[in-house]
């Protein structure tokens, strides 16, 4: 975060406003991925009206436009705080810009979160789609970090489409090909995705292995972003494991306040509907295990 503050700073001396840009994706990035979106959103919209202002000259060449990664995280944050179809819009701009830019490197990162977007509405059809499109171009322009999140969204789709078993590989070496970049960045989030795809095979038990591991690297790094689902996904799975009520009712309870701590208006939703969820399968079953909770 100092960095980008400092960026911030120096782009301001300058006067700058392509810098200006530059500086606002900076600070939107790193509080997106924090886990403040309210503060990511105000950056990345400050960010995309300068560019829309006026005809912008860049003095310094980036790997990718800044405002077409200010435009995708203007629309990660909208679908935070419940905008989906201003999210979606947002997104396709995103998209569109870069092409007409012919930003390649940025059209990949907009096609990842466009995966990711789709994998948050539990649209499989669409990932599959998209994962092919990031794929293709992530081969033609050797990016080896879109590649790997091509294979984590293919892999994500084949498991919610019926097939569990060939979606976990592909997601296994997509985190491997993201992991030998040297990163660990967004790495909780597609240890996520597998934890889904693990459960759909009913392989429980590695699915919580997955969640304990994500939650280990939010920890370690601070990438705050995901830490609600990866609390609610810890009670889901814990119900179908038969676990403590305490244990599970405790992870909805994280997830939930987590969620309303950060302001996240779809997560929090998210987390509260599978809570009632649980407790109106407990109220009823006969049993206290086997609980079938939604994965969205």
């Amino acid at each position: 975060m100092e960095i980008a503050k400092r960026v911030h700073a120096l782009a301001q001396e300058q006067n700058d406003a392509a810098l200006m840009i530059g500086a606002y994706r900076a600070l939107a990035d790193t509080l997106y991925f924090l886990g403040n979106f309210e503060s990511a959103r105000k950056y990345a919209a400050m960010g995309v009206q300068i560019w829309r202002s006026g005809s912008i000259e860049f003095s310094v060449e980036e790997v990718t436009a800044p405002v077409v990664t200010c435009l995708w995280l203007q629309a990660l944050c909208d679908w935070q705080f419940g905008e989906i179809a201003a999210s979606q819009a947002t997104l396709a701009e995103a998209i569109t810009l870069a092409q007409q830019l012919n930003d390649m490197h940025g059209l990949a990162s907009a096609l990842a979160y466009a995966g990711m977007l789709g994998s948050l509405k539990r649209d499989a059809a669409e990932v599959d789609r998209v994962a092919s499109d990031l794929i293709e171009l992530s081969t033609r322009h050797l990016f080896a970090q879109w590649l790997a999140a091509g294979q984590i969204f293919r892999g994500w789709s084949r498991s919610v489409t019926g097939d569990p078993a060939q979606g976990i590989s592909w997601i296994q070496d997509g985190i491997e090909g993201w992991r030998a970049l040297g990163t660990t960045f967004s790495v909780p989030f597609g240890l996520a995705l597998k934890a889904e795809a693990l459960h759909l095979a009913d392989r429980m038990s590695e699915a919580l292995e997955a969640i304990t591991e994500a939650e280990a690297l939010v920890a370690r790094t601070e990438e705050r972003w995901w830490s609600a689902e990866l609390h609610r996904l810890r009670g889901v799975f814990l119900a179908a494991s038969g676990a403590d009520d305490t244990q599970i009712e405790a992870a909805f309870r994280d997830a939930i306040h987590t969620a309303k701590q950060q302001k996240s208006v779809s997560l929090a939703t998210r987390a509260e509907a599978t809570y009632a969820e649980y407790s109106r399968q407990k109220a009823s079953a006969s049993e206290g295990h086997g609980f079938r909770l939604p994965l969205a």
